[in-house]
């Protein structure tokens, strides 16, 4: 469905409209809309005046003023109202927020003049959307480009599901999402990569407006096409409603008297580049180089005013209220409004449709006396340069419609705020039962995290919130069990019969269905993530996302998208499947993951852990919940996990402390040591067995007494270590860290072995107590089988034992040749090429 605004405007909008306009003329509307236009350009010139290279951008906001100030005013809802509203706000647009918080008295000038000055200020402003930096304020991190669009889709879905899974109060709508976007960021793969679910699932309370200011950084979006043809294509063609604003009410009466078509004709014509020449135009080259022909009858009786007013459909305000409330009724499904404006709108020689417009951080001289002058202020010329803040007194008739306005609307945006109060733990019997171990059944960690989510999704007191999220890889993580016992969802359930009906793990769709199964896309499962992580600011209650995927395809491929999570203070489980580079048979260098825990140190609120038991990961789950949920801290958790099968331990006396921190000795020796000194084997993850094979070979091959030490985080022993270390510099302390109260008097010799790169564990070898030695699984995934491989990576309990005798030669603890013999005779050659090499 297309509908094109360019004249259309339908009288029973004219009385709503009329309260944007009720204080008389357009008087007061534009005093309003003009001094908010003004402080959003004055913010980036005074911060860039002070502090040169500060940045910011003041085109972006120019022109996309028009679309937020209609959205504000009448359709932008906050949390007083009773369906939510969602706004996701084009990033470089935000000094036009921050603009329109002072006009409201939401911030002061103090704030204001510390756009983008965050340090040691609490007045400071966030260059974009960050709720991680200014929690009460922003809701939606929608920078770096890209991710809003999916975002949006994905959080507009999660709306409809909370609805059909019984989470939402008798009568209340789903949230109608809007996200505020730019022509440019559209090529980004995860803006239109999910457009047909919205379609398919029909996500009526989904809106996208899309500022069409034909520029990106460098230049034209499409200089020699049609950027709003093409979307409009590729939308329509998706399924969706499109509503083209195009040109201004300005132009109407042209169209209109434009009999044979020809005015429409040149313009279906001219490529955006020259588009983009137009806009920049007086009404004297207008006349000479647009208007000609017979076109050149259309503007004889218009003055050079008249022609300069002509303007693009994106600043008008009636068509853009047109087209919200279009889309606001629209029952069909998404609409997305592509509004044409001009990036720099009205700031003339200081960037208006310029290619360095987006560059754009000073207005001076005349270009600012031509700024004021354009937007009629009442400004004094000896205060210009000032670039003074505006805004009204609160007893004045425009802030009082400004409040009313907002009033209406259920309050002030942006905003966020924490609706969930309270959260009460699940059952500790969950939690118990794998403590005790498999008693001697092989049994995984995938296995173990598939059986502990069921029983969570069975619990009387979380059941109902947690949330399974799953990228097309149920049946590889043995998850295809859940999908009789709580469904699959789908909005209009299940409309066929599937082929494995008969089965007991057939294909089950359910309109009340828990699992949110994404088909093959970690980026939209990474957003439904990000969806249901923050639905605590958007509804009272947590949901509790466990996000499983393939490893190897979770950090590397939608890092960005973890990133924004962190940003969004989202909480939940990242679940890593089939962990590690040596794990995974057959499937090679692109499906073999052996850096994730890597990418993951970077995230300061990403609690990575890869455990090696089942006991493990219960006391990780747990204490996820606890520390997310129960005690309110703003983390995620990772937790990577393997298929292979191997007996499940009990847990030793007094682990639970020391493996959420990290490191705990998950096996003390019991040989007495004949020989002088002793072997302490790290392992973790799925290379845990052969460290306990490694350990067995040197005891009793070598008699020295060798302890086993789990390392379930490298990251949380490197944060500790790290912040223990600049605590003692700075306040002159000698505490010691986690890593030292376990190892300490443990001896002089520690092996680690990781089925990760080995930077890993060598991020705490500075505090290893010793020698240290490092086996890792450096260089690309190979196809073979998991003993193979493991030998081939120099990671199997033969090439660990081998490290842990070559640092007793280097101790003199044994001779040369004992090394020499065991090279010898489990075949380790010494010119073996290194498998980290390409």
């Amino acid at each position: 469905m297309s509908l094109n605004l360019g004249s259309l405007f339908r009288a029973s909008f004219e009385q709503e409209f009329n309260l944007f306009q009720h204080l008389g003329k357009n008087c007061q509307r534009t005093k309003i809309y003009n001094a908010i236009r003004w402080n959003a350009m004055a913010i980036v010139a005074r911060a860039n005046k002070k502090i040169k290279g500060i940045g910011g951008h003041i085109s972006t906001y120019s022109s996309a003023s028009t679309l937020w100030e209609v959205g504000f005013h009448h359709f932008f809802h906050s949390y007083g109202n009773t369906s939510p509203g969602l706004v996701y706000f084009q990033g470089h647009a935000s000094p036009g927020l921050y603009a329109r918080s002072y006009v409201e008295h939401r911030f002061e000038e103090a704030h204001l003049d510390h756009f983008r000055r965050e340090v040691n200020n609490e007045k400071g402003l966030s260059s974009y959307p960050h709720p991680r930096l200014m929690p009460g304020y922003w809701r939606f991190p929608t920078v770096s480009m890209g991710l809003a669009p999916i975002q949006a889709i994905y959080q507009a879905r999660f709306q409809k599901y909370l609805r059909h899974r019984g989470l939402l109060e008798d009568g209340e709508s789903p949230g109608r999402v809007w996200a505020m976007l730019g022509d440019g960021e559209m090529d980004e793969p995860e803006s239109t990569g999910a457009i047909t679910l919205a379609a398919r699932e029909k996500l009526d309370n989904l809106t996208f407006v899309i500022n069409c200011n034909l520029q990106r950084l460098d230049g034209p979006v499409r200089g020699n096409t049609k950027v709003i043809s093409e979307l409009e294509g590729l939308f329509r063609g998706a399924g969706w409603t499109v509503i083209k604003v195009i040109w201004g009410g300005g132009w109407d009466e042209l169209f209109h008297e434009d009999k044979n078509g020809a005015l429409l004709e040149k313009f279906n014509e001219l490529p955006d580049g020259e588009l983009q020449r137009l806009s920049r135009m007086n009404a004297g080259e207008m006349r000479e180089e647009f208007f000609t022909g017979e076109l050149q009858s259309l503007v004889e009786d218009k003055s050079d005013e008249e022609l300069d007013a002509l303007a693009r459909g994106g600043h008008d305000f009636k068509k853009i209220y047109n087209a919200y409330r279009a889309a606001a009724d629209n029952t069909e499904g998404p609409t997305i409004v592509l509004a044409q404006t001009v990036k720099g709108w009205e700031q003339g020689e200081a960037g208006e449709a310029s290619n360095v417009a987006h560059k754009t951080k000073k207005v001076e001289g005349k270009a600012l006396k031509a700024f004021r002058d354009r937007l009629g202020l009442d400004i004094p010329d000896k205060e210009l340069e000032k670039l003074p803040y505006l805004r009204f007194e609160k007893e004045s008739e425009e802030f009082e419609y400004l409040m009313e306005r907002r009033k209406e609307l259920g309050g002030p945006l942006p905003q966020r705020k924490v609706l969930a109060e309270g959260f009460e733990m699940p059952d500790e019997s969950i939690f118990e039962e794998f403590y005790k171990g498999s008693g001697g059944d092989d049994v995984a960690t995938t296995m173990a995290f598939v059986k502990m989510l069921s029983k969570l999704l069975g619990d009387e007191k979380v059941g109902r919130y947690i949330v399974p999220i799953i990228p097309d890889e149920s049946r590889t993580f043995g998850m295809d069990a859940l999908f009789r016992e709580v469904g699959i969802y789908a909005p209009r359930g299940q409309q066929y019969e599937p082929v494995d009906k008969d089965s007991l793990l057939f294909y089950n769709e359910s309109e009340s269905g828990a699992i949110l199964e994404e088909g093959i896309t970690e980026a939209g499962a990474m957003s439904s993530f990000i969806a249901s992580g923050t639905n605590h600011i958007t509804h009272p209650f947590f949901t509790i996302p466990f996000f499983a995927f393939y490893s190897m395809f979770g950090f590397q491929r939608v890092g960005d998208l973890i990133w924004a999570a962190a940003d969004a203070r989202a909480r939940g489980f990242l679940i890593g499947g089939i962990s590690g580079r040596t794990s995974l048979s057959g499937e090679g260098l692109q499906h073999t993951d052996g850096q994730s825990h890597l990418y993951a140190m970077a995230y300061p609120n990403v609690m990575a852990y890869d455990p090696a038991f089942a006991f493990e990961l219960a006391h990780i789950i747990r204490d996820g919940l606890k520390r997310m949920y129960a005690d309110g801290e703003d983390i995620m958790y990772y937790i990577t996990l393997t298929n292979q099968a191997y007996p499940m331990p009990e847990e030793p006396k007094g682990a639970a402390e020391g493996l959420l921190k990290g490191l705990y000795r998950f096996r003390k020796s019991k040989k007495r040591n004949k020989k002088e000194g002793k072997i302490n084997l790290i392992g973790s993850g799925a290379v845990m067995t052969e460290v306990l094979e490694a350990a067995g070979l040197l005891e009793d091959n070598y008699g020295f007494p060798v302890d086993v030490w789990s390392a379930t985080s490298y990251k949380a022993l490197y944060d500790d270590a790290r912040d223990t270390e600049r605590r003692n510099m700075r306040r002159r302390t000698s505490d010691k860290n986690h890593i030292e109260e376990m190892l300490d008097g443990e001896g002089q010799v520690f092996v680690a072995a990781t089925d990760y790169v080995k930077a890993l564990p060598l991020s705490i070898a500075q505090w290893i107590p010793g020698d240290f030695a490092v086996l890792g699984a450096d260089g690309f995934g190979r196809s073979d089988t998991v003993k193979t491989l493991r030998r081939h990576f120099e990671v199997d309990a033969i090439h660990i034992a081998y490290h842990a005798l070559y640092l007793l030669v280097e101790q003199g603890k044994i001779e040369e040749e004992e090394l020499a013999d065991f090279a010898e005779e489990y075949e380790l050659a010494p010119d073996k090429e290194n498998p980290a090499k390409y």
